[in-house]
């Protein structure tokens, strides 16, 4: 099975410039998380939102490098049965000519 959660949209502080450290800004996440179901090996997938939300919002990241890597860390040991797990982070406001993003994927 992969869970997708696709434009998770909320507003966080991430970014090194000084006004980013100031006031929060608005990210769009999006994550494909791979694992072997079973009854008894299921992934509520609104817990990984709260999860997700809550690591951004308390670790206040200066790099999107760091936010992804985070997430990668706090996702996977939470849920060590993943398989496979494909992140996506964006700044879509950042810029005015364009939204920027970050992404990787991982197999365990």
């Amino acid at each position: 099975m992969t869970i997708h959660i696709e434009a998770l949209t909320f507003d966080v502080i991430i970014g090194l410039l000084d006004y980013e450290r100031e006031r929060p800004q608005r990210v769009i996440i999006d994550l494909d998380a791979s694992y072997d179901y079973s009854d008894e090996n299921f992934i509520d997938y609104a817990d990984m939102v709260f999860l997700i939300q809550k690591e951004l919002k308390e670790k206040r990241y200066k790099l999107l490098e760091e936010a992804l890597l985070g997430m990668k860390h706090i996702l996977y040991a939470t849920y060590p049965q993943f398989k496979a797990l494909s992140l996506k982070i964006t700044k879509p406001d950042i810029l005015s000519e364009c939204s920027v993003a970050l992404s990787n994927s991982w197999k365990f």
